[in-house]
């Protein structure tokens, strides 16, 4: 367990903490009041126990880089970095958004209208189409790194395991090679892959997938169950949406990377046009690419197979009676 480091009126520079808004993996992030300029932000620190893992304190300097990197009215803009006093402990200062989750949204509403959850679709797309154009993929896309407003505006965070391209790789000893969520990670990934850009667009279909249907497209009793189903299956299909819009989600969630949209552009195009999109004939029974083949198709080449052996097996016979 965690301890938290930071109280209430603690002050960190000209910052003032306010309270606790939420921990993840390798951080802690704390409400807190500027006095410089009177705007609330957040302060987001490293927890106290892996603070000494130099590579820890390398994702932090490779976090600050892509802040750096990124202004967006759909991505939170990082403000500030500092140390805390008397420490090598480092800490990124964020805009504060007033809102919620998007997981806690979907809980309360999903599945969602096809405008609504096409529009927030969108605005993602928006986003990581900036984030690519600068060379950052997220990796680690999910409602839970995702806030929206009362206003229905969409905020990305958390580019802790985000990809720099160029950049030299990341080894951290409490991540594993396959880093993101289960349930939101491209095959890719699950096989310890970087990823590139067409990670992010299965990630963001897989969410549009769970916004129209009120679950994602796989589901299992554990992580790895869920995880083997991205490798070898390909996703089912959407139904109760319009056909045009279940082949953009389709498209975007396949398993095989060139077989999806290959910008993030690409994508947002087919969001902002889904309705002019020609509906794939496949998506009544999703083609086997790579892995293990469908059901029928199993059994057309296992029956193929028998036949061929059948096959052989007579002709030997046919032969050694002409001897």
């Amino acid at each position: 367990m965690h301890t938290v480091r930071l109280a209430a009126g603690q002050s960190v520079g000209r910052y003032d903490i306010l309270d606790l808004v939420g921990e993840g993996g390798m951080s802690e992030s704390y409400r807190a009041h500027d006095r410089e300029t009177g705007r609330t932000v957040v302060l987001k620190v490293p927890y106290a126990n892996i603070i000494g893992d130099p590579a820890t304190y390398s994702r932090y300097q490779r976090e600050t880089e892509i802040g750096r990197r990124l202004v967006h009215p759909h991505i939170q803009q990082l403000l500030d970095t500092g140390h805390l006093d008397g420490s090598v402990a480092p800490y990124l200062v964020m805009e504060y958004v007033e809102g919620e989750s998007l997981r806690r949204y979907l809980e309360d509403h999903a599945p969602l209208a096809v405008e609504e959850a096409v529009d927030l679709a969108r605005q993602l797309a928006d986003a990581l189409e900036a984030c690519h154009a600068q060379g950052i993929i997220h990796r680690d896309l999910k409602p839970e790194n995702v806030l929206i407003s009362a206003d229905h505006q969409l905020k990305l965070l958390d580019f802790g395991i985000a990809l720099l391209q160029g950049a030299r790789r990341l080894t951290w000893s409490r991540l594993s090679n396959s880093v993101g969520t289960p349930d939101y990670m491209a095959p890719e990934q699950v096989r310890g892959e970087r990823g590139d850009v067409r990670t992010d667009i299965y990630a963001l279909g897989t969410m549009l997938f769970e916004m129209l249907a009120g679950k994602v497209p796989y589901e299992g009793d554990n992580a790895l169950a869920i995880m083997n189903q991205h490798v070898q299956r390909e996703a089912p299909r959407l139904h109760g949406s319009p056909p045009q819009l279940a082949t953009v989600v389709a498209r975007a969630i396949r398993r095989q990377p060139n077989q999806r949209h290959q910008t993030m552009a690409a994508l947002r195009h087919d969001l902002e046009h889904w309705q002019d999109v020609e509906p794939y004939t496949w998506l009544e029974d999703p083609p086997s690419v790579g892995g293990f083949p469908s059901p029928l198709k199993a059994a057309i080449l296992v029956l193929a197979l028998f036949g061929g052996l059948a096959l052989i097996g007579l002709l030997a016979q046919l032969a050694h009676g002409t001897h």
